[in-house]
C-alpha cells in the first residue's frame, strides 16, 4: 500500500471517530457526565401534590386494597411512603 492510500484511510478512519463522537454528544447531551457526578433525585410527591394540599383517594374500591399503614397516613394528611 503506498503512502498516499495509507493517509487517506487514516484520514478516513480519524474523521469517522470524530463524527461519532460528535454524534453520541449531541444524542446523549450532558446527561451522560452528569451520571457520573449523583443519581437523579426521584420526586417524593405526586404531582398532585403541588396544589399544596395532599387529597387521599377515598373511592372504596381503592380502600379495600390499601394497608393500615397507607390509610393511617392518609388520614393523617400526609402523602402515603407505605405500600
Amino acid at each position: 500500500m503506498n503512502v498516499l492510500r495509507k493517509g487517506a484511510l487514516i484520514a478516513m478512519v480519524t474523521g469517522s471517530m470524530l463524527t461519532g463522537v460528535v454524534v453520541g454528544a449531541a444524542a446523549f447531551g450532558s446527561n451522560v457526565f452528569a451520571a457520573s457526578g449523583s443519581a437523579p433525585q426521584a420526586s417524593s410527591a405526586p404531582a398532585q401534590a403541588s396544589s399544596g394540599t395532599f387529597k387521599p383517594n377515598e373511592d372504596p374500591a381503592h380502600e379495600a386494597g390499601e394497608s393500615a399503614a397507607r390509610e393511617a397516613q392518609e388520614d393523617a394528611g400526609q402523602v402515603p411512603t407505605v405500600p
